[in-house]
């Protein structure tokens, strides 16, 4: 059995290998520091990192991607880490809202469904009009994100009183819409724009005003991708070849199982590695993982005051899902679906329980990722992803015992209860999307919120951490700095919200907190360029920052894999791999 050989010491340890950790671990590699990556999962790219089953590839948790197309949050930070990263495809349709009687599409140009609403609904078209325009106004703001993300932690006095008159501009067009939100909140607020219910019913499942505002505003200034080609992984993929080109390393199957603190001080990390004990020395340790995991288990109990562990016991998260990933034997766009999201939600359905986890109410999200990235699947197959929001406390914690660690123990109970929620929910979208739909699945593949806590850490599953509100920012939920010296956090736990964005801002901060402490000169030049007060040529042209090649090339996908042996296979073998696969 192949040991781990570590380094007698590293600058840097980060624990964990999602996008947030990976981001820091690049930065600090290209400016000249020693890291040391450890991810328990045996791949890096936490939620992005999808899985593969048989020659077809799936993204695990990806809507759509925002701020990663030029002049985006995430495109900045991944410009000045390679010229060569992956590139992000923008959308076109990008939601179609299908409900009992009503089925709209929002594309890039949302004038197109404000003419057709006020075509449909000419009585309320001043209100569509002042609807459409607020929604603008937001998308504006999100558009100038992108240079308003350094952390005051990294800031003094002064500019900390800059930053909030930027945050405040930011904020001022959200701020007469916080209000409405819940049942009777957004009837009021609909009721400001359309007088019509039939309007009403295209936003049936929003809980928030500002959700049925957003996306829209988003539209309006481009700020809907796709994944790149390949899917979401190669963002990982791309990291790792940066992360290693520097001469730096990362360790999979990993169980960190303590953080080495000395005199209040982080020293390094305890870590298993298929039965053996490591012990990694460093000067910095950042936590790019689940912050109740580092405050509970992972630290000795008297470091971490008791206030704080019961305010990120009682934080707001985001919820978990259920997500059913499907091979199919044809093309999507053969059975009706597109490059959009359709987002398909019940009129006659109370709001609240439009998330509450009964598969016979819950709105429903499907994608067709293989219509958008045709090297996802086989050619003349096709992939098809369906989400519904879920929350590990429901149905008897999805009927997984729980063993004497705390770990979720799944039986024939969980198993049997996952494919009679992916039946009920195949169901739904095969009457009210696409007829006929079971007779095209090849297989699929049904994850809960217990999956989704296995797999990266999160409290409970969560698909992006702690949610916005002010509850969580009276509690400062979201901090970088912890009550242990030279001890980070790093992920997503780092900031409230979620999503890629949100993990790369947490990652670069994560590398300013510690450029700040050690090289002043490059922390000006990286605060500088996250403020937007200069372009990434002055990094990548710096003395400070190591060279990269930008040699990174995307590995085929399994798909193209296969079509690469099918075309060099003998009329013997391909029918031999074809009779495997019937057989499979």
């Amino acid at each position: 059995m192949r040991k781990i050989e570590l380094k007698p010491e590293y600058d840097v340890t980060i624990i964990g290998a999602g996008i947030g950790g990976l981001t820091a671990a690049a930065l600090l590699s290209r400016f000249g520091y020693s890291v040391c990556v450890l991810e328990k999962e045996p791949h890096e790219g936490g939620y992005l990192a999808g899985f593969r089953r048989k020659d077809f590839r799936f993204d695990t948790a990806i809507h759509w991607l925002n701020q990663c197309a030029p002049g985006g949050m995430a495109e900045k930070v991944f410009r000045i880490l390679g010229s060569d990263h992956p590139k992000v495809i923008p959308q076109q349709r990008i939601r179609r809202y299908k409900g009992e009687t009503h089925d709209y599409l929002l594309t890039n140009n949302p004038d197109e469904l404000k003419a057709q609403l006020i075509a449909e609904f000419p009585d309320d078209k001043d209100g569509i009009e002042r609807f459409f325009k607020a929604a603008k106004r937001l998308g504006y703001s999100f558009a100038n994100f992108g240079n308003i993300f350094r952390t005051e932690e990294t800031m003094n006095v002064f500019e900390k009183m800059a930053n909030k008159i930027k945050l405040l501009k930011f904020a001022l067009p959200f701020i007469q819409f916080i209000g409405y939100s819940g049942e009777k909140g957004i009837k009021k607020g609909l009721n400001k724009y359309f007088k019509d219910e039939r309007i009403h019913k295209i936003f049936c499942s929003d809980t928030e005003l500002l959700s049925c505002l957003v996306p829209i505003g988003w539209a309006y200034y481009g700020d809907y991708q796709s994944p790149p080609k390949g899917g979401g992984q190669v963002i990982g993929e791309w990291m790792r070849h940066v992360i290693e080109y520097c001469g730096n390393d990362l360790f999979f199957k990993c169980d960190v199982k303590q953080v080495l603190v000395d005199n209040n001080q982080a020293r390094g990390v305890a870590f298993e590695h298929r039965g053996q004990r490591y012990e990694v020395k460093s000067r910095y340790v950042i936590a790019a993982c689940d912050v109740e995991l580092l405050y509970e288990k992972l630290l000795p109990p008297a470091v971490i005051p008791g206030k704080l562990k019961d305010k990120l016991r009682e934080a707001e998260l985001y919820s978990s899902s259920v997500t059913i990933s499907i091979a199919l034997d044809c093309p999507p766009e053969q059975l009706g679906f597109g490059e959009e999201l359709i987002h398909l939600s019940s009129e006659l359905v109370p709001r609240d329980e439009q998330c509450g986890g009964d598969p016979t109410k819950s709105e429903i999200s499907i994608l067709a990722p293989s219509y958008r990235d045709r090297s996802l699947a086989p050619e003349g197959q096709g992939t098809l992803v369906l989400f519904m929001p879920a929350y590990m406390h429901l149905n008897n914690n999805w009927e997984a015992g729980i063993d004497e660690q705390g770990n979720y123990v799944r039986g024939d109970e969980y198993k049997k209860l996952k494919h009679h929620i992916a039946d009920v929910i195949i169901k739904r979208v095969e009457e009210l999307i696409a007829p006929g739909l079971r007779e095209h699945i090849l297989f699929y593949d049904v994850a809960t919120p217990v999956t989704h806590w296995r797999y990266t850490g999160n409290k409970n599953g969560t698909m992006m951490g702690a949610k916005p509100g002010r509850a969580n920012m009276q509690n400062k939920i979201a901090h970088y700095q912890t009550p242990v010296k030279n001890l980070l956090l790093g992920g997503h736990w780092a900031e409230l919200g979620g999503g890629v964005p949100i993990a790369v801002k947490a990652g670069a901060n994560a590398c300013l907190l510690i450029l700040q402490k050690e090289k002043k000169d490059a922390f000006q030049l990286l605060a500088d360029y996250m403020d937007g007060k200069t372009e990434g040529d002055a990094i990548l042209n710096s003395p400070l920052y190591r060279p990269y090649d930008n040699s990174w090339v995307a590995a085929p996908t399994p798909a193209q894999k296969k079509a690469m042996r099918m075309a060099s296979a003998t009329p013997t073998e391909m029918e031999e791999e074809e009779q495997e696969e019937e057989q499979a």
